[in-house]
């Protein structure tokens, strides 16, 4: 039988050179990346915290920026507020005080009038009156011509009619 020779890798023959070369590699690569890489990583990883921490920075500055704008809007908001109550309340002033002006103004034109048309109504009133008497005294006349057939003489017509108003308080 034929012996077959093992793969070079896993012959224990070739184990000292590739221990060799490993230590070489691993030498090597360590160097490279302790060298080259890893301060580059290093520097990357600086720059990008860095960068974080401004943009944080930033963050809170705006934020803070846009708080102070809030709480000068609300101020604004609040003194608008504040000067529309007051114009509010001034022109709700200004309207009574005219709306009162103009009713006092009313009032003594209703007074005026009212005053006239109760002068007035008293003078028809005592026209009225002396004229009841005469109405009366032509309403006695013709009754007593009509029921009694008698002819009255009219002063004593009217002398009856003033005593009978007289009675009535008229």
């Amino acid at each position: 039988m034929e012996q077959k020779t093992p793969f070079p890798p896993f012959d224990s023959s070739h184990f000292p050179s590739q221990l060799l070369w490993l230590a070489i590699c691993f030498v090597a690569l360590y160097f490279l990346m302790a060298k080259v890489a890893l301060p580059r990583i290093g520097s990357i990883l600086a720059d990008r915290n860095g960068r974080i921490a401004g943009d944080i920075e930033k963050a809170e500055q705006a934020k803070a920026d846009s708080e102070a704008a809030l709480a000068g809007y609300e101020k604004a908001l609040a003194d608008a507020r504040a000067n529309a109550f007051a114009i509010a309340e001034k022109a709700s002033g200004e309207a009574k005080a005219a709306a009162d002006k103009e009713r006092t103004g009313v009032e003594a034109d209703l007074a005026r009038k009212l005053a006239a048309a109760e002068v007035e109504i008293g003078e028809i009133k005592a026209k009225a009156l002396s004229e009841v008497g005469a109405i009366a005294a032509e309403a006695t006349d013709a009754i007593l011509r009509v029921l009694i057939d008698a002819d009255v003489g009219k002063s004593d017509i009217d002398a009856a009619v003033a005593t009978t108003m007289e009675k009535q308080g008229g």
